[in-house]
């Protein structure tokens, strides 16, 4: 790698606990869509979870086809300080050495990971909901098979935590950190239509303007100040934002589950002042570290089903002095005001329908990539 190129995050997924997830001497094939393209990367696999030491038994990386097979050739060996074998300890991550392939920028991937050890439930393998269909195989080490047999569909990603693309030094990096709004919750299977999937479309496709990759770090339930399925925000923010490859832009979307507080928890119970100060406090680690951080507002849900019962008109005024804070405080570079973008103009504390999947929490498909379509794309130039 020259002195005029880095490494910069194509792709992510933040780390959390797959609860009750059972695995042994099985392939897992996973297929993310890469925001930029280039001709070397490198794969990073996480343990963060993780109870004990995960062995790697075999990995290859090639481009998609269809289903579970590959394009035929491309399929390239994953070694880890030239080892075949790796093993990552608990918490810890692995990346990979770097791998010669030519890929097209929103190119589909296929990442295959041989797991030969039996891996019990209680393990708490690291994973989560990908929004997209992804392959186990049966029985075996199936990783170089340019078609894999197929034992199991699955909907998650399982230990694949990142894909990092060498580019030039003046290339740019996006970081989208936020909650299942941000993950593309309840979106349609294989459609890409979470929101960072539209931002990575548009910079892709506009003429001019600084080139820029796309991190989705998206994580449902996540919340400001409280722990979840995963580490809250604030514990989160140095792995998930900071410590991403090329990273010179982040936009924040979260605190909507600091309101509903689903769980009930007496103690979990927040004031918009205490949501203020933990997105201060993450506004200053970003600026710390020379990253320009866009705060976005929170998108209406009055009558939720997907939770019956978490809104209420108390935390809708929250979420409204929360919003307000966003717009007005300061602590942002710029403000991207999806609330604006996707409420009833009649009605502004719920979604306009078209914007709705239908649950008044989670937006339709065409409803996250209207959230995709009102960011300012010179925000990045």
């Amino acid at each position: 790698m020259s002195q005029n190129e880095h490494w910069v995050g194509t792709w992510t997924a933040a780390p959390a606990p797959a609860d009750g997830v059972a695995l042994a001497n099985l392939t897992l094939r996973m297929n993310p869509r890469i925001s930029l393209g280039g001709g070397t990367f490198r794969v990073r696999l996480s343990n963060a979870y993780g109870t004990g030491k995960l062995r790697i038994g075999a990995a290859y990386i090639g481009r998609r086809a269809s289903g579970a097979a590959v394009v035929p050739g491309s399929n390239r060996q994953i070694t880890f300080g030239g080892a075949t074998e790796a093993t990552i300890a608990i918490g810890a991550i692995l990346i990979s050495d770097p791998i010669q392939m030519e890929l097209p920028a929103l190119a589909d991937v296929a990442v295959s990971i041989y797991l030969p050890d039996n891996i019990p439930a209680s393990f708490q393998i690291t994973g989560r909901y990908a929004r997209q269909t992804n392959y186990l195989s049966p029985l075996g080490n199936h990783a170089a098979a340019e078609n894999m047999p197929v034992g199991k569909l699955v909907d998650d990603w399982y230990i694949l935590s990142g894909l990092d693309v060498v580019t030039e030094a003046t290339t740019g990096g996006i970081v989208t950190i936020g909650d299942s709004l941000t993950d593309g919750n309840i979106s349609t299977h294989d459609a890409y239509c979470r929101w960072p999937d539209q931002l990575a479309r548009r910079l892709f496709a506009r003429s001019g303007g600084r080139t820029m990759a796309v991190m989705n770090q998206g994580l449902g339930g996540n919340r400001i100040l409280h722990d979840g399925r995963g580490s809250s925000g604030l514990r989160r923010f140095d792995r998930d934002v900071l410590s991403q490859p090329g990273v010179t832009h982040a936009i924040i979307c979260l605190g909507i589950n600091d309101i509903r507080n689903r769980m009930g928890k007496a103690d979990e119970n927040v004031t918009a002042d205490q949501m203020i100060a933990g997105l201060k406090q993450l506004a200053i680690r970003a600026k710390a570290r020379g990253i320009k951080f866009y705060g976005g507002t929170l998108p209406p849900f009055e009558n939720e089903t997907f939770f019956p019962g978490a809104w209420t008109p108390e935390g809708e005024a929250k979420r409204q002095a929360v919003n307000n804070w966003i717009r007005s405080g300061g602590a942002f570079d710029a403000v991207i005001d999806f609330e604006a973008g996707v409420r009833d103009p009649d009605h502004p504390t719920r979604m306009l329908p078209i914007y709705d999947c239908g649950d008044h929490l989670h937006q339709s498909d065409v409803g996250y990539n209207r959230m995709g379509d009102i960011i300012h794309l010179s925000l990045f130039d």
